[in-house]
């Protein structure tokens, strides 16, 4: 390499650094030698090296994502038994983590069933695939959540806490039923489902159905606003299978030799 072409690869290294972009740095003299070698017009050097760029960009991006969602790990799609849930579509759950206009509205995703019947599980995997296909993602535990939402109003900045909720596109809210029947609690949970209430998107999972809500919500007026602002735009998906859990035991305390009569997700909640 001559002199100047050794000034010039320094210069052009500062320059990339200074516009920030640390993949093009990285495969610019691979593809540079490739593209001399072979002949390519200065459009397709540009745009090859412009397109590795994006995609590490994506890939960050996604890594960040799946950083800030707190997805339970192992959670997937592919470990999700879906034959032992007859009454849920594979291929509507499939569709709902492929399309975007429901997000777009923020229209919900209610899912119901007993402990331990994989109804977390899902969650989580519809989560996971939703952050892979670009989109913001939040997993809490809903009383971990409400209670960092307690500690805001005390501190006089429910609001913001609100609003800071607003760059995740979809809120799974695991576990609704485990909120305590307090004033204080499920204020907060409901102002937070009327903030996002066609504007931003939630999944709840819930052991109880819409009519025992009531021990969710102490006041019937506001259990019938929070159902009402929820399924205004919502799929709801029930899974009312055995628990996985109980029928685990149950089949250990049976012993070898009885075929299993599992029907639940090969992975409990």
């Amino acid at each position: 390499m001559s002199t100047t072409e050794s000034v010039d690869t320094a210069r052009i290294a500062l320059l990339l650094n200074e516009l920030r972009l640390p993949t093009i740095k990285a495969v610019w003299p691979r593809f540079a030698e490739q593209a001399d070698k072979e002949g390519w017009p200065a459009a397709r050097f540009l745009a090859t090296i412009a397109e590795h760029e994006i995609a590490e960009r994506g890939r960050r991006r996604i890594e960040r994502h799946l950083a800030d969602a707190r997805l339970p790990p192992g959670k997937t799609l592919d470990s999700f038994d879906f034959d032992a849930v007859p009454m849920i579509s594979k291929a509507q759950v499939m569709a709902i983590v492929a399309g975007d206009s429901w997000l777009s509205k923020g229209a919900n995703l209610l899912l119901f069933g007993p402990p331990g019947g994989g109804k977390s599980h899902l969650a989580a995997a519809i989560g996971l695939a939703l952050v892979e296909n670009g989109w913001r993602v939040l997993f809490t535990r809903t009383t971990d959540l409400v209670q960092k939402l307690q500690v805001a109003r005390r501190e006089l900045a429910l609001e913001a806490a609100i609003n800071r909720l607003d760059r995740f596109d979809l809120l799974i809210l695991d576990d609704l039923a485990y909120v305590s029947k307090d004033q204080a609690e499920t204020s907060v949970l409901f102002e937070l489902i009327n903030a996002r209430y066609e504007r931003r998107s939630i999944l709840i999972t819930a052991n109880q159905p819409f009519g025992e809500w009531g021990k969710v919500f102490p006041d019937p007026a506001m259990t019938l606003a929070a159902v009402d602002r929820l399924v205004h735009h919502a799929t709801i998906l029930e899974m009312n299978v055995e628990s996985y859990r109980r029928r685990t035991a149950l089949e250990r305390k049976r012993g070898p030799g009885r075929p299993p009569s599992r029907a639940t997700p090969k992975t409990a909640e």
